[in-house]
């Protein structure tokens, strides 16, 4: 999976049969909120979604961020994975 960072949009960018699909982020200091995930009308594949937060939580560990998971779904995801828990802020439980 090729995943762009649009710095200038603020998110994370992939595709799916053509079609992007986006995380949107803001950083506070050494963290990085993730905010909300953008796909196209019609699109129901979990799974596609799961490995595209694999993957950005890969590019957090690569460099040094912790994640705070403020989208539902996002923080659903990192319940689903605990081998990411350790990517959280101290002080925060999700």
């Amino acid at each position: 999976m090729e995943i762009k960072d649009n710095t200038f949009a603020r998110q994370f960018e992939t595709t799916f049969d053509g079609k992007l699909i986006s995380v949107e982020y803001s950083f506070q200091e050494k963290k990085i909120f993730l905010t909300r995930i953008t796909t196209f009308d019609g699109f129901d594949h979990p799974d596609f979604i799961d490995d595209f937060l694999k993957n950005i939580m890969e590019i957090a560990y690569e460099r040094k961020l912790k994640v705070v998971p403020v989208f539902p779904k996002i923080a659903a995801f990192m319940r689903k994975n605990p081998t990411y828990k350790d990517l959280l802020p101290p002080g925060i439980k999700i």
